[in-house]
């Protein structure tokens, strides 16, 4: 590797590593990822909320626990468990949330399950959602999912579309 001489002195570690990476790249390592099949699953749900008991609780305390189950029709066809913790300010319009859900279904033919992974911020109004798919989450058929599950709401509606891929079968 030209990127990797064995000389002393700053910069040594990353071009080793950087060599290292261009080496798994270039002989096929990290191709696993390359080869998917990629879709747009479309439809909507229902969510179900419930408060759940907070520990460690101080007076005016801001923060919240809550489960966060869901029934998904349309291309992905499945229901939902999880937890959501919560986080409040002073300021209206500003808050936090992150959550984790199980998602068991049937996509694409496919049953299995696997992870979603939430982050939610609202910073004096303006939003900033994440849905992900926990890597390497997956179960049954859906061993290998990877995707982003875009929350919309519209007329107190709930729709999403969920960009996945699976890795691709010979």
């Amino acid at each position: 590797m030209t990127g990797c001489r064995m000389r002393p002195g700053p910069g040594l570690t990353y071009r080793c590593a950087a060599g290292i990476l261009l080496l798994l790249l270039s002989t096929g390592v990290a191709s696993a990822r390359e080869a998917r099949v990629s879709n747009v699953a479309k439809g909507e749900f229902t969510v179900a909320i419930e408060p759940l008991a907070l520990e460690n609780v101080e007076d005016g305390d801001t923060r919240g626990r809550m489960t966060i189950d869901k029934r998904i029709t349309g291309d992905l066809v499945a229901t939902t468990r999880g937890q959501m913790l919560t986080g409040m300010t002073g300021e209206p319009g500003s808050a936090v949330y992150v959550a984790i859900e199980r998602v068991s279904g049937t996509l694409d033919g496919r049953a299995g399950s696997f992870l979603l992974h939430h982050r939610g911020i609202m910073d004096r109004g303006a939003q900033d959602l994440s849905v992900s798919v926990v890597p390497d989450s997956g179960t049954g058929g859906l061993t290998g999912i990877a995707g982003e599950f875009r929350i919309l709401i519209e007329g107190g509606r709930h729709r999403y579309e969920f960009t996945w891929s699976l890795p691709a079968t010979d």
